[in-house]
């Protein structure tokens, strides 16, 4: 069985239960506590020098990075997809959930805020309204590009009759949005399309407060 190293809280590592649990892949999950600094311990480095969640251990070796875990389970179980079929709204899902993973969440993660308060002397309100800024500011170009492709409430998904990588990468950003007090009410869109998603069982089974750790 595949071994999952996740943190409950962590955007990435939950992405990546999502992703397991949509393909109804069964996995041993492992606890890793950033909290706890269980990231940084010699034996958990050993298996994953990055440092950081998710880690999957599989029959091939040990496979690091949410996209690219995805990415393999994509390529190995194609059914059901993370991505929707036609290639140009294939493409407007990866710059979706892109915009969410390389541009949003990277500036808010627990690595970067402990950086604000040791190098510069932010203190813990001064992180929350970082975090919140740049959150907001992700919002309101998704928000405009959803949009601009007409979805709107009551329709499926971001990207189709299933969830895909956009709704993966959004559910886990809008905890995030919510734990920093971003104001939604400028993004309705985004919300009808999380309240969506994390209604699906295999976001609800995966959801940070069912994690143990």
């Amino acid at each position: 069985m595949l071994q999952l190293h996740t943190f409950s809280h962590s955007s990435a590592s939950y992405r990546a239960r999502i992703a397991l649990a949509l393909k109804g892949v069964a996995s041993e999950s492992h606890a890793v506590s950033l909290i706890a600094n269980d990231h940084l311990s010699e034996a958990y480095q050993a298996l994953n020098p990055e440092g950081r969640v998710p880690a999957i251990v599989t029959e091939q070796g040990v496979l690091t990075q949410s996209f690219a875990i995805m990415d393999w389970l994509e390529d190995t179980i194609p059914q059901p997809s993370l991505y929707p079929a036609d290639p140009w709204q294939r493409a407007l899902c990866r710059a979706f959930a892109h915009a969410i993973a390389s541009d949003i969440f990277p500036v808010q993660n627990l690595g970067v805020r402990r950086k604000l308060i040791a190098d510069f002397g932010a203190d813990e309100a001064r992180t929350i309204q970082w975090c919140a800024e740049w959150i907001a500011k992700g919002f309101i170009a998704l928000e405009a590009e959803t949009a601009k492709r007409g979805w709107h409430e009551g329709q499926d998904y971001l990207f189709g009759p299933t969830p895909t990588l956009a709704d993966i990468c959004l559910v886990p950003q809008m905890n995030n949005a919510r734990r920093y007090g971003v104001d939604l009410a400028p993004f309705p869109l985004l919300v009808a399309a999380d309240a969506k998603a994390r209604a699906h069982p295999a976001f609800v089974i995966t959801a940070p407060e069912t994690q143990a750790g």
